[in-house]
């Protein structure tokens, strides 16, 4: 990093999370790097139930070595319909691929909600961008709770959506969207400066052998938990979808606050589907403008992959 670089203060970020070994993977590049500075991780169902989220997220920051960082448990379902995980792909504790003593670090008492809420209101308006890696519950929730926020927020970057790869948890849907449709309709319509990380970005980002090794060479404890992880987590995509490597999707939001130049994308118009039992929890992107919808989010299409692996291991390392 230059001299000039190192004088601009660290974004302060949110991460809101439901780990998930890619979530493990994005909230240790966000600690390992001095642009960002982690005000707080805010747990929410997804990948597996709340107390296991919760229980993940104080485990990668003790393999972090990061015991100050506050975590919070949120929402334990999602707005409108019963709880839909993903043991298939992450595993019965979310975070299989390598075994992790039972946390020491003590869960804050406030609620995930709350601390969004209290936090957006406390820092100057525009000042805290929202990470989001999992469903959007946390998010709208504390939207609903407390509109005066939502202009605060600086920005959310989350990873979410898809347009050419449509979906991988339906036909039609990508997992963190599906599981809260009505949540993402809630922060797609909010008004906030939303940037998307949809399929199309992530499954560019595959985890291929040389990249998995990288993990492993660095003979340290974290080095050992993410090839654990990754070696776990990308056999079900590589089965899946019979690539050279499964994609790792929740890392890109935070590669993006510090390298937004990998990322291409268009401003664009998405719509989220509700009602539709054949595609709820799609995200209807106009990629091609063929609506008069307004624009509403930044929408990525495309990423330097090894540009992405190399910030990724280079950051990891340090910690």
């Amino acid at each position: 990093m230059s001299e000039a670089a190192s004088t601009v203060a660290p974004r302060k970020i949110i991460i809101d999370t439901d780990p998930g070994q890619d979530d493990a993977m994005a909230i240790l590049l966000a600690l390992a790097s001095p642009e960002i500075e982690v005000l707080g991780i805010t747990a929410v169902a997804g990948n597996v139930p709340l107390w296991r989220t919760a229980e993940n997220a104080l485990k990668v920051c003790e393999v972090a070595g990061k015991r100050d960082v506050k975590v919070f448990a949120g929402c334990e379902k999602p707005m409108a319909h019963s709880l839909i995980t993903a043991e298939h792909v992450h595993g019965k504790t979310g975070l299989d691929g390598i075994e992790l003593p039972q946390p020491t670090m003590a869960l804050q008492e406030q609620s995930g909600v709350d601390f969004i809420i209290e936090t957006l209101r406390n820092e100057p308006a525009g000042a805290v961008t929202l990470c989001t890696l999992g469903p959007l519950t946390n998010i709208a929730t504390a939207f609903e709770k407390a509109p005066d926020i939502v202009e605060r927020v600086g920005q959310v970057v989350m990873m979410g959506g898809a347009y050419f790869e449509v979906g991988n948890i339906t036909p039609a849907a990508e997992f963190n969207i599906y599981v809260d449709p009505e949540a993402a309709d809630i922060v797609f319509k909010s008004g906030a400066d939303l940037v998307v990380m949809p399929l199309d970005v992530t499954h560019k980002a595959l985890v291929t052998k040389p990249r998995l090794e990288a993990f492993g060479a660095f003979g340290t404890h974290v080095g050992e938990a993410c090839k654990g992880w990754l070696d776990f987590f990308e056999r079900f995509d590589v089965e899946k979808y019979g690539s050279e490597g499964g994609p790792l999707h929740d890392p890109t939001v935070i590669a993006y606050l510090i390298a937004p130049e990998l990322f291409k994308g268009r401003h664009i118009n998405v719509e989220i589907e509700t009602q539709s039992d054949l595609t709820r929890g799609m995200t209807v992107a106009d990629w091609w403008g063929v609506t008069d919808r307004p624009a509403n989010a930044h929408f990525l299409g495309d990423i330097d992959a090894d540009g992405f692996f190399t910030l990724l291991t280079e950051r990891i390392a340090r910690l």
